[in-house]
């Protein structure tokens, strides 16, 4: 059973005086306005530019944390580094996978450079694998058939010295040591 007391207050004596000279101060609202954290980004995009500048608010519960996975999307980016114009490259931008926000923290007005790695395009590498599959194909069916047309007997490559496996190993090696040699040659020019 919850018993109901009453209290009774004195009229008489306020608990508070009311000791403010200016009447007018107890009518005024009054709002405290804060600063959100920002971070100026200059962003790169495989060492070239910078694409873009742009203010960034900070977020975390210390608000000094970079919301990395915001600039992935906006630009289409797969990972992001650390930059220095100077020396390039750094280590990259490590971010927590469910808020998406930097693990290295910042600081309010501070500069950052930070480097993108563009994501491949989907389109390109399906686009070569089916290419290099038609090449092989067609060598194989040329190699393969008792009559070949005249325009392939002009070529030389029906006469049954070079076997139609060969030519699809040495296909796929030079496909893949042509990879390899462009991005070490990227990386060397860096």
């Amino acid at each position: 059973m919850v018993e109901i007391v009453e209290a009774s207050v004195d009229e008489a004596s306020p608990l508070l005086s009311n000791s403010n000279p200016n009447p007018n101060l107890t009518n005024r609202t009054r709002s405290v306005r804060t600063k959100v954290p920002e971070v100026e980004v200059h962003l790169y995009r495989r060492g070239k530019g910078p694409i873009d500048v742009f203010k960034s608010s900070l977020g975390g519960w210390d608000q000094d944390q970079l919301d990395v996975r915001e600039i992935l999307d906006k630009y289409g980016f797969k990972s992001v580094y650390a930059f220095k114009p100077e020396s390039g490259r750094g280590v990259p931008i490590r971010f927590n996978p469910r808020n998406g926000r930097s693990i290295i923290t910042y600081h309010d007005g501070s500069k950052i450079y930070v480097d993108g790695e563009p994501k491949d395009a989907l389109i390109k590498p399906i686009t070569r694998i089916l290419v290099g599959v038609a090449v092989v194909t067609i060598l194989i069916v040329l190699l393969v058939i008792r009559d070949p047309p005249e325009w392939a007997k002009k070529l030389n490559l029906s006469d049954g010295r070079i076997p139609p496996w060969l030519l699809a190993c040495v296909f796929v090696v030079f496909t893949r040591m042509r990879k390899r040699t462009r991005d070490f040659l990227e990386n060397r020019r860096k």
